[in-house]
């Protein structure tokens, strides 16, 4: 059969306006609360689970992001999209009635849910509607989307914990889901479709949750409930390490895995997931601990912090519109990660060697130039992945790429909470901190005590960008397909 001709530029402007809407929702959530938690524990007396807030979403994502992309190739895009964003709306609501943080954790995981599947199936959608050529810009407007949702997050959850309430966090997505929701049924009825008939791998989603799980647990718990070399610690890194190996096992048995293994194992797409893993998981880690890191460390207020954000936001959004342009022109198009990368991994040495002292200025051009970096990576995984695959694949290879994505941003938030949990008996003392707005001396005594914390948090986040980097300069750069012709 034929392939449907083409969309004109004026078809495609209301899809790609309907799907960054709903970008936006599903990106905000991810860090809007962080602000927020401090009154969160207050309202609901429960600081020992707070972490639990954040995890709760970002595991629920990662088992959602390969989840839907399965099954849009199987019930078309509109379809999965709808429901993803109708998830994550009734997830929304149940959050903002939760009566207590059991009830709010379980209602985080659901919302995490269904605002992981809108990520990677709007991705898909792209790759439907563009050819690998072409994608590059639009994937760029779409990870300038996703980066201005986490940096402008913790902006909007302070805003409305401080002025109105911390549930508002959660009360604002119901009338943009709505929005969402008409825009993209009304898109997305004119995108052609590549249906496929597959199996759903329930053992091996399970087997992922238990790992991931039981990883994080250790990772949260470790130094802040448990000592680090408990047996209660010792037995929950054992047991993950045993559910990961069956879930690798799994993979290689079943027959339609969960995560499919013929992709990982393809060179290019393997890299392109290590890449993603680890910068990816890198951005979303530090769009969690970096509102601390400025309250904490330099003492900023609400305000002041909020500037600074918008400065990486910007830096970021830049990398990644820059890096969308030449990436559609250029033939050895990995030369532009390898060339910014190193910027942001000089930015995160410097501020390991010092973390303090950081007037405003001095500290917006560090996290600008930051963001300018790792901000090539969001256009050039996606682009790379979907460039290596065929059409009828392109649900479970983004969906792929995102549940890496997002199992990296999973782990390295617990890495990071550990890191400056480490260095307190309990976590009450950490929302105590971030609560407390006192006198001046108050607040330096808080420098020096947090301040190695953050250094060590900016030597993993350097590391982890480093391996990243190592991951793209092994891809082969294969032609990207399309009627733009490459510019040498």
């Amino acid at each position: 059969m034929n392939p449907p001709p083409p969309l004109a530029h004026s078809e495609i402007r209301p899809i790609i306006a309907g799907l960054m809407l709903a970008m936006f929702l599903s990106a905000l959530e991810q860090t809007i609360v962080a602000p927020a938690l401090a009154a969160i524990g207050r309202s609901l007396s429960d600081v020992e689970n707070l972490s639990w807030v954040v995890t709760a979403y970002l595991l629920a994502a990662t088992v959602a992001t390969p989840l839907f992309g399965k099954l849009s190739d199987i019930y078309g895009r509109r379809a999965m999209m709808l429901i993803a964003v109708a998830i994550f709306l009734l997830g929304s609501l149940a959050c903002a009635l939760a009566p207590s943080m059991g009830a709010l954790v379980a209602a985080r995981a659901l919302q995490g849910f269904g605002g992981g599947g809108i990520l990677p199936l709007a991705q898909t959608v792209i790759a439907d509607i563009l050819t690998p050529r072409e994608r590059p810009i639009f994937q760029s407007y779409s990870s300038v989307m996703f980066m201005a949702a986490s940096i402008l997050g913790p902006l909007a959850g302070g805003f409305l914990t401080d002025y109105l309430h911390w549930s508002f966090i959660f009360w604002i997505n119901l009338p943009l889901g709505v929005v969402a929701l008409a825009m993209t049924d009304r898109a997305l009825k004119r995108i052609p479709r590549n249906d496929r008939p597959h199996r759903l791998d329930g053992v091996g989603a399970v087997l992922m949750i238990a790992a991931a799980l039981a990883l994080l647990l250790a990772l949260s718990w470790g130094g802040v409930r448990y000592p680090w070399g408990s047996a209660t610690i010792l037995l929950l890194f054992a047991g993950s390490l045993a559910l990961w190996l069956a879930f690798g096992y799994w993979l290689s048995v079943a027959p339609e895995p969960f995560i499919p293994l013929s992709l990982v194992r393809e060179p290019v797409i393997g890299l392109m997931v290590t890449a993603g893993f680890f910068a990816i998981g890198t951005v979303i880690g530090l769009s969690i601990v970096v509102p601390l890191y400025l309250e904490l460390v330099l003492g900023f207020s609400a305000s002041s912090g909020g500037i600074a954000l918008i400065a990486y936001v910007v830096g970021t959004s830049l990398g990644s519109l820059s890096s969308g342009r030449l990436i559609a022109r250029l033939v050895h198009y990995k030369r532009v990660p390898l060339v910014a990368m190193p910027v942001s991994i000089a930015t995160f040495l410097l501020l390991a060697w010092q973390p303090a002292g950081w007037s405003l200025p001095g500290i917006c051009l560090v996290l600008a130039a930051n963001g300018l970096g790792v901000g090539t990576m969001y256009p050039l995984t996606t682009v790379v992945v979907q460039n290596a695959v065929a059409p009828q694949q392109f649900g479970v290879a983004t969906g792929t790429l995102n549940f890496f994505r997002q199992l990296g941003g999973s782990i390295i938030v617990a890495v990071f909470v550990a890191i400056v949990l480490g260095g307190f008996e309990d976590s009450a003392r950490l929302i105590e901190a971030v609560a407390t707005h006192g006198a001046i001396e108050a607040r330096i005594a808080r420098t020096a005590e947090f301040a190695p914390l953050f250094r060590w948090v900016f030597v993993a986040a350097a590391l982890f960008l480093a391996l990243a980097t190592l991951a793209v300069m092994l891809i082969e750069e294969r032609p990207l397909r399309g009627r733009a012709p490459p510019a040498k």
